[in-house]
C-alpha cells in the first residue's frame, strides 16, 4: 500500500488490525511495540505504519492530518538503529518516504516473522511481557496464555499436575456423566471400555502413574467438590439476580446470589437450570392460529454460552465467573480476555487456553464445533425474535463478558416506538442499535459489527449516520468511540410520546429557548463535573499537601478518601491530582480495584459511558 491509500482507508475506517498511524516527529517506544506486534501476531502477514499521520481532535468523526516528518534521513537512521538494537533478534522492516499533500509522511512494512524465530521481544523486559501482539487495531503486552500460541507448547496450565491429588479425588458421577454423553455420541468409541484409571490418563486428566496425580482438568472436569474447594477455592460460578436493568448500589437489597461448584461436566448442568428456571416464558401464535411456539431464550444458546464460560476462562485466575441476571438481560462475565480478537468473533476456528477441557465439552457433545458456537448462538436467537449475542473482551482487566438480551427485538412494541424516527428512514440494522442503546445505555463499534453482522467500515458508517440525525451523541476519540443516546432518542423508562411530546419537538423547544446552545447540528447540554474547588476542606488540603512527588502510597489513600466521599470518574480524579487521566488508570485505579480497596460504579459494564469509582466499605 502507498502513503495515499493508507491515508484514505485511516479516514474511511480508522486504524485496522494492518494499520497503524503515528506522529512524525520521533521513533517513540509506541512504534516499536507496533513493530514487535506485526512481527509477531500469528496469521496477519505484518502490517504497515504510517509516520506522519495523527488524529484531528477538532473532528467528531475518528479523522487523520499529516503531521510531516521534519528529517526523513535521521528518522530512517533512528528507527534502523531501534530495531536492530531493542529486540531479542534484529529485525528489519522497509521503510519509504513518500509525499502526501506535498508533505514528507514514511511508511515502513513490517512482514510477520517465521515461526521458529517468535515471539519477538524488547531485550529489556524479557518475557512473557516484554513481546507484543496485534488485537483488532491494538497492541498488547503478551501474557502467560500467549506463549503457548508462539511455542506450540504442549502442556498447557490445564495439563500441570496438581500436587496431593489421585483418583481419591475423582467424583464417580462426574465420570459416569462422561461415559454416558460419550456413549450418546460415538456408542462404539474405544475410551469407553477403559478402566476409570486409564480412561481419565487417556483425556489427559491424571498422570500415567499408579495412583498419579490429578492435572488441573482432571480435577476441574471430573473432581469432588471437597477437593474443588481445597485446591481451588475461589474458582466457582456465582448467578446474581439484580432486580431492575442497572447494578444496583444498595448495600442493604442489592441482588440475591448463589454461589455454585462442583465437576464442570455437572456444573454446567446445574447453572443453565438454576437460570432457565428463572427466566419468563412467551409463545407466539402464527397467524392460522392453530399451533403456539415458544419463543423465550433457547436453552441451548443459555447452554453454549455456559459452556463457553467454563472452557475458555482463564484458571490461572482465582476468581468466579459471574452471572448476572437483569430484568432485560443475562451477562455473563468470566476471567481470562479472549485469545481470539473481537472482530474474528463467530468465525470458524476457535483459539482456547485449555485444549483439554475443551476437548472433553466437543467430544460430549456439550460444546458447538470448535469456532462454531457463537454462530449457532446467533442463528438460533434470530429465529426466536431476540436480540444476536454481543461480546466484549478486555485485555487489561483480563475478562471477557457476554450478553444476552431477553427483550424480543423489532417485536409490535418496538415497531411503535422506533415510529417516532420513521421519517428517518433507517435500516435494521440502525433500528436494532436505537433499541440497543435504549435497553443497555450505550453502544460501541464492535457491539454494532456483532449484532449486524456488518464489516468495519459499514459499521463506522451506519454509526456516524445515526450521530449526524441526533439520536445517537459520540464519546471519546478513536479506539475508545461509543455512543450513548442523543438529544433525539427516547432512553429507558420515558416510554412512548405524543406528537407534541416528541423527542424532536422537545429538542427544537429546548434550542428556542436557550436551554442549549447548537455546534454543527448538536444539541450541547453542559454536563456538572466535579473539580478540587468542590471538595471539602478536609480533602481540599489533603490534596494541596500531596505535591508532585508524592509517594505511591500516599496517593492510593488519597484516592480511597476521594472516592469515599463521592463516585468519581478517572477524568475528574485527573483533574483533581494533577495526573494524566491514562496515568491514574494504570497505575492506581486498576491496582486498587484488584485489592479489593475501590470498585467500579457499574462493575457489569466496565465501558459504561459514566463508569465512576467508589471506595469499598470495610
Amino acid at each position: 500500500m502507498t502513503a495515499k491509500e493508507i491515508f484514505e482507508q485511516l479516514n474511511i475506517t480508522d486504524e485496522l488490525d494492518i494499520i497503524e498511524a503515528k506522529p512524525g516527529k520521533v521513533i517513540s517506544h509506541s512504534v516499536m511495540e507496533t513493530v514487535c506486534s506485526f512481527a509477531n501476531e500469528p496469521g496477519l502477514g505484518g502490517g504497515y505504519i504510517l509516520l506522519g499521520a495523527m488524529e484531528d481532535e477538532g473532528s467528531l468523526f475518528p479523522s487523520y492530518i499529516v503531521d510531516e516528518v521534519i528529517d526523513p534521513d535521521k528518522l530512517q537512521s533512528d528507527f534502523a538503529s531501534q530495531c536492530g538494537s531493542m529486540f531479542n533478534m534484529p529485525v528489519r522492516p522497509s521503510i519509504k518516504i513518500e509525499q502526501i499533500n506535498g508533505k514528507n509522511v514514511a511508511v515502513i512494512k513490517v512482514e510477520e516473522l517465521p515461526d521458529n524465530q517468535k515471539p519477538l521481544y524488547f531485550k529489556s523486559e524479557g518475557l512473557p511481557s516484554g513481546a507484543y501482539r496485534r488485537v483488532g487495531p491494538t497492541d498488547h503486552r503478551c501474557t502467560e496464555d500467549d506463549l503457548h500460541v508462539f511455542y506450540a507448547d504442549r502442556n498447557t496450565y490445564d495439563k500441570s499436575l496438581v500436587a496431593s491429588t489421585s483418583i481419591r479425588d475423582v467424583e464417580e458421577t462426574a465420570l459416569n456423566r462422561y461415559r454416558i454423553l460419550r456413549g450418546k455420541v460415538n456408542p462404539a468409541a474405544e475410551e469407553l471400555t477403559f478402566s476409570d484409571a486409564e480412561l481419565l490418563q487417556s483425556l489427559g486428566c491424571m498422570e500415567n502413574e499408579r495412583n498419579g496425580r490429578l492435572s488441573i482438568a482432571g480435577l476441574l472436569l471430573f473432581g469432588k467438590s471437597s477437593s474443588l474447594r481445597r485446591e481451588f477455592p475461589m474458582i466457582r460460578a456465582d448467578y446474581i439476580r439484580v432486580p431492575g436493568n442497572q447494578w444496583v448500589d444498595d448495600p442493604d437489597d442489592r441482588f440475591s446470589s448463589i454461589d455454585m461448584r462442583g465437576p464442570l461436566i455437572l456444573l454446567l448442568y446445574r447453572i443453565v437450570d438454576a437460570i432457565y428456571s428463572d427466566l419468563p416464558k412467551a409463545f407466539r401464535i402464527e397467524d392460522d392460529g392453530l399451533q403456539a411456539d415458544s419463543v423465550g431464550l433457547p436453552v441451548k444458546v443459555l447452554r453454549e454460552a455456559i459452556t463457553n464460560a467454563l472452557m475458555h476462562r482463564s484458571y490461572r485466575m482465582h476468581s468466579p465467573i459471574q452471572i448476572i441476571r437483569y430484568d432485560n438481560r443475562i451477562e455473563i462475565i468470566n476471567p481470562g480476555y479472549s485469545l481470539k480478537a473481537d472482530d474474528k468473533l463467530g468465525t470458524p476456528g476457535s483459539e482456547t487456553r485449555n485444549p483439554y477441557i475443551a476437548a472433553v465439552f466437543h467430544e460430549t457433545n456439550l460444546a458447538e464445533t470448535k469456532g462454531s458456537g457463537i454462530r449457532a448462538m446467533r442463528r438460533l436467537l434470530a429465529a426466536s425474535h431476540l436480540a444476536p449475542p454481543t461480546f466484549e473482551s478486555n485485555r487489561t482487566d483480563n475478562k471477557f463478558s457476554a450478553r444476552l438480551l431477553l427483550h424480543h427485538f423489532l417485536s409490535k412494541e418496538d415497531l411503535q416506538w422506533l415510529e417516532q424516527y420513521a421519517q428517518f428512514e433507517l435500516n435494521d440494522n440502525q433500528k436494532r442499535a436505537l433499541i440497543f442503546v435504549r435497553e443497555v445505555g450505550a453502544i460501541d463499534n464492535p457491539t454494532y459489527r456483532q449484532m449486524s453482522d456488518t464489516d468495519s467500515m459499514k459499521s463506522t458508517m451506519e454509526l456516524r449516520h445515526l450521530r449526524e440525525l441526533d439520536l445517537l451523541k459520540q464519546r471519546g476519540k478513536g479506539r475508545g468511540t461509543y455512543y450513548i443516546a442523543g438529544s433525539l432518542l427516547i432512553t429507558q423508562g420515558e416510554g412512548l410520546t405524543t406528537q407534541a411530546e416528541s423527542p424532536i419537538t422537545q429538542a427544537k423547544a429546548s434550542i428556542t429557548q436557550g436551554k442549549g446552545h447548537t455546534t454543527e447540528g448538536e444539541t450541547v447540554v453542559t454536563q456538572g463535573r466535579v473539580t478540587k474547588a468542590d471538595l471539602p476542606n478536609d480533602l481540599k488540603a489533603e490534596v494541596s499537601n500531596i505535591g508532585i512527588r508524592a509517594s505511591k502510597k500516599n496517593l492510593n489513600d488519597c484516592i480511597i478518601k476521594l472516592c469515599k466521599w463521592k463516585e468519581l470518574t478517572a477524568s475528574e480524579l485527573s483533574g483533581i491530582l494533577d495526573k494524566g487521566e491514562n496515568h491514574i488508570r494504570r497505575e492506581y485505579l486498576k491496582p486498587l480495584i484488584d485489592q479489593g480497596k475501590i470498585q467500579y460504579k457499574y462493575p457489569d459494564m466496565i465501558k459504561h459511558p459514566d463508569q465512576a469509582y467508589k471506595t469499598i466499605n470495610v
